[in-house]
């Protein structure tokens, strides 16, 4: 028998590293548990996993590799349980949480264990979640990032990621501190922001019915990432608690600036804001995942008359270019367009503005 593989967490992120790590190690014999019995059976069903294991104990007895892809407080109880099994020598334990320095600390439970545990944090995601939506090209070009502490045994390091080679990602290894700072700046602060817009709106929505509509376009695209996981934002918000603190301190004095630079008209420095943050963000890379899922999006300028939308899905359904999320904006002061196209990859974003373009149509990406 080949090597022994133990997922604890079967949805999106724990079933599409259970099925890279299958496509590239044929010869792995996956098995997984999860908390939903249900979630266990569609992943048998849909061959992420090879079989499910009745408990984290008789699960991870055998495993080479065991990745914990849950929640990080979740993460901590089962690194506590896992250190005080019987392991097989030499196992690798890793996990996904997506702050590192709790779960790092929490993971000395196994400094007199023959276990090797090695923090890492895929940053790639999908708008969809379950075990359903898993893929093995989930993290392809994204980064993944792995946080050993100085107890960790190199070898450890290189044996994790030739486990994980078949995820095509781009490994970085940072300090669990270093991973926590970077990650609360690009992901963990925004996802407050865009929820806090998402508020306000709701609190004068309330009072003016209208501005929901209004909301429709720019406004629900740009607090897209608002719509995540409660638990799971709850939980990162606490694990990285010092972090982001002070990152709010710094937003609060950014925003009593440009409210004093309102207050007294000054022309020249609204300028200079919106000029630095308009060239800042054009500079940013703009073919590589992040930390934040990309949208795959087209908005197409579309005549108003009957048909029209299934004439453009037709043109895209004879190139069987799949698309994931189709919706007619009803604001347009934003972008050129009222139809936006969402789709589950750039190359089906590409391929799809190729054709519409061929038909006359006027097809534009995300700005």
């Amino acid at each position: 028998m080949g090597k022994q593989l133990f997922v604890i967490g079967l949805g999106l992120i724990g079933g599409s590293l259970a099925l890279a790590v299958k496509k590239d190690h044929p010869d792995t014999h996956v098995t997984g548990y999860d908390l939903n019995e249900n979630v266990m059976k569609a992943a048998i069903s849909l061959g992420v996993i090879n079989e499910s294991a009745p408990s984290i104990e008789e699960g991870a007895r055998h495993a080479d590799l065991i990745i914990v892809a849950a929640p990080v407080k979740e993460t901590i109880e089962i690194l506590r349980k896992l250190s005080s099994l019987p392991l097989k020598e030499g196992a690798i334990i890793t996990d996904v949480g997506s702050t590192k320095k709790a779960i790092c600390e929490a993971s000395h439970v196994f400094d007199h264990v023959s276990a090797h545990f090695i923090g890492g944090h895929p940053m790639a995601g999908s708008h969809k979640s379950g075990v359903e939506a898993a893929k093995s090209h989930l993290f392809e070009n994204a980064y993944y990032i792995i946080t050993p502490v100085k107890e960790t045994d190199a070898r450890a390091v290189i044996q994790l990621q030739n486990w994980l080679k078949g995820t095509k990602a781009r490994f970085i290894q940072l300090t669990p501190g270093n991973h926590d700072f970077f990650a609360g700046m690009v992901s963990h602060f925004p996802h407050i922001v865009a929820s806090g817009l998402v508020h306000q709106l709701k609190e004068e929505g309330e009072k003016e019915p209208v501005l929901n509509n209004l909301a429709a376009g720019g406004f629900r695209d740009i607090t897209r990432i608002a719509s995540s996981s409660p638990v799971m934002w709850r939980d990162i918000l606490l694990s990285n608690r010092d972090v982001l603190l002070g990152l709010i301190d710094k937003w609060q004095e950014e925003m009593n600036k440009v409210k004093g630079y309102i207050e007294k008209e000054d022309a020249e420095r609204l300028f200079e804001f919106f000029d630095v943050a308009k060239q800042s963000r054009d500079a940013l890379p703009v073919r590589k995942k992040g930390a934040i899922p990309s949208f795959y999006d087209l908005y197409v300028d579309v005549p108003d008359h009957p048909g029209v939308i299934s004439d453009v899905t037709a043109i895209l359904a004879k190139k069987q270019i799949s698309i994931t999320n189709i919706r007619i904006l009803e604001t347009r002061e934003d972008i050129m367009g009222v139809l936006r196209l969402s789709f589950r990859s750039e190359n089906d974003q590409l391929l799809a503005k190729e054709q519409l373009t061929k038909h006359m149509y006027e097809a534009y990406e995300s700005p």
